[in-house]
């Protein structure tokens, strides 16, 4: 009996050796932001608004509404979002009872000479009728198995599945943000180009002209026919260029109709209004709102809470399981035989209790690894929100300074117009050469393509600044 004792003591002594784990160094996640962005605007926090509140153009609006239903990569991201969600669905039925049925028939010959065989050939079925041979098998009936969860284990990974679920989630509204400022980026940017090949065409019509003057003066001799070729030359290097907008203006429509899911096709806008816009700009709001709304930022946070608990599912795989399996139903070697009950009811009822007790190198494998994932993740983290506030800073000095060299090259625009006409009035009266009247226009038209590019940068940072502070998914 003391042997007995021992013996249970040593056993149990083993299963709570067993279920000691590994010390490991985790890392915690540091949530701190500044308590502002370095300047604040008033009214409305840019990121509340609907996109549709946000931009009003009603062609773009249009665009994103279309993109938003037909874009693939959205597309393939829901589909993602339907694989995680099944994966969590997955992973509850793992910890509930599996119920399941089953039937069959067969024949067994067991070997004459063996243990079985010998006493199936003594054994009667009834008075004077022997066992059969070889003996059919006909059977069916009802089975089940149960990992008992006494661990939590099983709860915890579907717990760590459903996190991940409502990542993905968070990973399409990132993806949501993202469509609408690229579209919004390249409509602006495509106004821009349309407003440059304006710019373009009266260049040309500016060129010309004075190129007829040219010749005038020169059947005058007034001046030789180098003034004449210069001129020339000019006016053949603006027209040429808008061909090269034309091509920017063509690939900037195709990359829109790919966003928004479908073949080459025109893209309406009304390019007549983008000079007289004026970039409205909101509140940024706090940084600790940028936090709540970003669904990168929250995507990451998401992703670092399921990698958490992987850690403690690995840690439970060093404590035993328990299992338990049962089975109803009826057989014997003849179908008649069936129905007679008790004599053909099969049942069985077995627990298990299973844990590592040797060479546990795998699952401790697997325990570390869920750790260093946990240290990715809050790694992760940290650069999300990093980027995100940086993002934030960056896109309101780009507004502030944007606006302060808007003003300035405006009135720039407006000297070296008028400039124009004044160093055609003094060429004509000989006070200026053609080397200055081409210079002129030259930066004339420099200047007014810079002044297009800086109201399209305005808008991209309004579109981007938007998109920085989580704008857009909701």
């Amino acid at each position: 009996m003391k042997k007995i004792k021992y013996i249970v003591f040593a056993v149990i002594s083993l299963v709570f050796s067993s279920c000691k784990t590994p010390q490991i160094v985790g890392k915690t996640e540091n949530k701190e932001v500044p308590s502002s962005f370095g300047t604040s605007g008033s009214g409305t926090e840019a990121e509340m608004l609907n996109w549709k509140e946000y931009f009003r153009d009603p062609y773009l609006i249009a665009l994103i509404d279309t993109a938003l239903l037909n874009n693939q990569e959205l597309n393939i991201m829901t589909q993602e979002i339907e694989i995680a969600k099944n994966e969590a669905l997955a992973r509850q039925g793992e910890y509930m009872p599996f119920v399941g049925y089953r039937g069959g028939a067969g024949f067994e010959k067991a070997a004459r000479y063996t243990n079985i065989g010998a006493m199936e050939a003594t054994t009667d079925i009834k008075e004077g009728k022997e066992m059969p041979d070889p003996v059919p098998d006909f059977g069916g009936g009802l089975y089940a198995n149960w990992e008992v969860d006494i661990w939590h284990k099983l709860r915890n990974a579907r717990k760590a599945a459903l996190t991940r679920y409502m990542a993905t989630q968070e990973g399409r509204n990132f993806m949501v943000t993202n469509l609408i400022a690229e579209i919004a980026n390249s409509y602006y940017e495509l106004l821009a180009l349309d407003n440059q090949l304006e710019i373009v065409h009266q260049n040309i019509d500016i060129q010309t002209n004075a190129l007829e003057i040219v010749k005038i003066q020169k059947q005058a001799s007034r001046v030789t026919e180098l003034a004449v070729k210069r001129f020339e030359a000019e006016v053949l290097k603006t027209r040429s260029l808008q061909y090269d907008i034309q091509q920017d203006i063509i690939e900037i429509e195709n990359r829109i109709n790919f966003l928004v899911g479908r073949f080459p096709d025109s893209i309406p806008r009304n390019s007549a209004a983008f000079a007289d816009v004026n970039p409205e700009y909101m509140s940024t709001g706090l940084p600790a709102q940028l936090l709540a709304n970003r669904p990168d930022i929250r995507q990451a946070e998401l992703n670092l809470e399921a990698a958490k608990i992987d850690i403690e599912v690995a840690r439970l795989n060093f404590f035993p399981s328990l299992g338990i399996s049962a089975s109803l139903g009826l057989r014997a070697f003849n179908p008649i035989y069936l129905a007679k009950i008790p004599e053909s009811l099969l049942t069985s009822l077995v627990g298990d209790l299973v844990g590592p007790l040797i060479n546990k190198r795998a699952i401790t494998a697997t325990y570390f690894n869920a750790n260093s994932a946990q240290i990715q993740s809050v790694y992760n983290y940290e650069r999300t929100i990093l980027s995100a506030y940086l993002e934030v800073v960056t896109q309101q000095a780009k507004i502030n300074n944007l606006s302060q060299s808007y003003a300035l090259k405006s009135q720039q625009v407006d000297a070296l117009v008028s400039s124009i006409g004044i160093s055609n009035d003094l060429f004509k009266n000989a006070r200026a050469d053609y080397y200055e009247v081409l210079l002129t226009q030259r930066d004339a038209l420099e200047s007014r393509f810079e002044l297009v590019e800086t109201k399209k940068q305005q808008m991209n940072a309004r579109v981007n600044i938007y998109r920085a502070l989580g704008g857009g998914w909701n």
